[in-house]
């Protein structure tokens, strides 16, 4: 299979979009000119890989993932340094964590040189979509899923893996900015045995109900807690969260419910380096309570590829509002951010090599 892209055919549109105004872009609204797609049929494997002008996808209304949801997708982006250098950010974790993903749901495996490849390629052939505006960067989505035309539950035999890419504008408006979270102890989104873990539009839609619902009360998140007891931290929105409680940075494990996210063990490594500790264990929005209390919760921050690092200023659960570092952006998190920003972006020294250039 590592071999497969030697005969990838690139077929370049006759009709290029105008480049959106890079000042002025949101968040994957806007998509380039090319895509990646390739095939998989029982028997035969993956084939026909090929780049293509982006358009509409072709699906059987008895396609299998649209009725029984067979299929994954992943999110990291391209970026361009100052300097003219583009940069991807830790496309081996992303290929990682589809190889995860892909056998939960038993998706046919893609080999990791593969995948990679195959994002340098598209990513290539569209290089003059990344913009170069400060803080934008290009959205990288690949996505499987099953097209088999039958009703039954049961693995589908034929697949199409797609690369689409999208121009991005910062995800904060003028700088980082500190939110509001909800607790939520009613709707739950993972739960041991589930797919927590993987890159599944279903963790998504069971997200929505309980995220408009805090909406409607204010807040732009939900804190989750643990499916069972309804007491263990675990994620904010579709993020890793992160609670500096006396000195010490607490998160909660990798055990199966929460996204072993990239941003993650990066923010993981560069606390290590600094000598902070770093908790991966379980602990209870009580605790956290009990931390603010006490004076000892210094700072809330959630992790993910879209904003990087996302600082938490106000706190409610069962009525009770707390708020966190005055309102403002911690230390750490800002720190956090800019050092993983400027890593990405080629401002700083990569001391991990954590970045791939183009």
């Amino acid at each position: 299979m590592k071999n497969l892209l030697k005969d990838l055919n690139i077929t370049r549109t006759q009709n290029p979009k105008a480049k959106p105004d890079a000042a002025t872009l949101g968040f994957g609204e806007i998509f380039t000119d090319h895509m990646f797609i390739m095939d998989n049929d029982e028997g035969r494997g993956w084939h026909d890989p090929r780049i293509v002008p982006y358009g509409p996808l072709s699906l059987d209304p008895a396609a299998s993932v649209l009725h029984y949801g067979q299929e994954m997708f992943e999110g990291l982006k391209a970026y361009r340094g100052d300097d003219g250098t583009l940069r991807l950010f830790r496309p081996d974790m992303n290929a990682k964590r589809v190889t995860a993903t892909n056998d939960r749901i038993c998706l046919p495996p893609i080999d990791e040189e593969v995948f990679v490849e195959a994002i340098k390629a598209v990513v290539n052939v569209d290089r003059d979509w990344i913009p170069d505006y400060q803080g934008t960067s290009l959205y990288i989505r690949p996505f499987l899923f099953a097209t088999e035309a039958f009703l039954g539950v049961r693995p589908s035999k034929a697949y199409s893996f797609v690369i689409i890419l999208s121009p991005v504008g910062a995800y904060f408006k003028g700088g980082i900015q500190p939110t509001k979270i909800y607790v939520e102890d009613d709707y739950v989104r993972s739960a041991p045995g589930l797919t927590g873990f993987a890159k599944v539009g279903g963790n998504y839609a069971l997200a929505l109900k309980a995220q408009a619902l805090a909406q409607e009360k204010g807040f732009s998140q939900v804190l989750w807690l643990d499916g069972i007891e309804r007491r263990y931290v675990e994620e904010i929105g579709v993020s890793n969260a992160f609670f500096v409680i006396g000195g010490e940075v607490w998160t909660a494990p990798l055990t199966g419910t929460i996204l072993p996210g990239v941003t993650r063990d990066s923010v993981i490594h560069i606390l290590k380096d600094r000598g902070m500790t770093v908790r991966e264990e379980r602990f209870t929005i009580d605790d956290v309570y009990a931390a603010a209390d006490a004076g000892t919760l210094e700072e809330v921050f959630s992790a993910g590829t879209a904003a990087v690092i996302s600082p938490v200023g106000e706190m409610m659960w069962k009525e009770r509002r707390i708020v966190i570092n005055g309102g403002e952006i911690g230390k750490i998190s800002q720190s956090l951010y800019d050092t993983i920003t400027g890593i990405q972006q080629g401002l700083l020294p990569d001391p991990y090599d954590w970045t791939v250039k183009l």
